[in-house]
């Protein structure tokens, strides 16, 4: 249970995101802050693509405000405004999370990869080998392909409706030399791993982002949706007897990464 003493000492973060309603970050990153013994609060702010500049310019400005979570669908646009970044962020030209730089700018990364694969793995399934299928190459997405690129998967199909934003993807990703990739579709057949980054079943009558008929028992399923906690393809897989993890076992497996980002103290801040 949150426990807060707000003064004028304490240090503001914020989750930027258009729509914002179904982030978790705010409680957990602020409960964080305090089992830390730090005294700080994450708030949510919903901002468009048209005033996110004007947001970020003002935020750079705000003396008391230290860091700046990045949901959807801002990520790219935030890489741009960040004054350093992370190898893994420079390379995806996107980041989820941005701290200020005590020499001025803000300092960026993308760690959504990560918790991803935090959840697979705490749902016991190992990556390692295997035959995966990611569908949607955004933001998040992005991430999440590269964490299963430097996690050691044999093969990645990368499927996207945006067959321009998927090839920049796949191009990225093959100067890492790790794996064999390419393009995917929505037909999970023959996969081991079967990843969904797209925000295909957070309103009701969506589509499913993938063709579940052809799933196999085997095929272990994972989705980025937080809001319903149960998305209807983490549903559907189960139906099937497939393993998954949901998008908030994913946050669960990031929030650590990301308070470690926000409170980390060197010269990038």
């Amino acid at each position: 249970m949150i426990s807060l003493n707000l003064t004028g000492a304490t240090r503001l973060n914020i989750i930027v995101g258009d729509p914002i309603a179904q982030v978790k970050s705010p409680a957990g990153v602020t409960q964080a802050f305090v089992d830390r013994g730090y005294d700080a609060i994450l708030v949510p702010v919903q901002i468009d693509n048209d005033h996110l500049k004007a947001l970020l310019t003002t935020a750079t400005e705000i003396r008391n405000l230290d860091g700046v979570i990045v949901t959807v669908p801002h990520k790219f646009a935030c890489y741009e405004f960040c004054s350093s970044a992370t190898d893994r962020a420079r390379l995806l030209g996107s980041v989820n999370i941005m701290r200020r730089r005590r020499e001025g700018g803000w300092h960026g990364d993308h760690v959504d990869g990560l918790g991803f694969v935090g959840a697979v793995r705490a749902s016991g399934y190992d990556p390692a080998g295997k035959r995966a299928l990611l569908v949607g190459a955004g933001g998040a997405g992005s991430a999440i392909a590269m964490a299963l690129v430097e996690t050691g998967v044999r093969t990645l199909a990368i499927h996207d409706n945006d067959v321009a934003r998927r090839d920049q993807l796949i191009g990225k990703l093959k100067t890492l030399g790790k794996a064999e990739i390419g393009p995917g579709s929505a037909d999970p057949t023959g996969f081991d791993l079967v990843a969904n980054a797209t925000p295909l079943g957070m309103k009701a009558g969506d589509p499913l982002p993938l063709d579940v008929s052809k799933l196999n028992e085997r095929t272990f399923v994972g989705c980025v949706i937080t809001s319903p906690v149960i998305s209807p393809l983490v549903e559907a897989a189960r139906r099937l007897g497939c393993k998954t993890s949901t998008g908030s076992e994913m946050y669960n497996a990031l929030q650590s990464s990301m308070v470690d980002f926000l409170l980390q103290s060197d010269s990038s801040r």
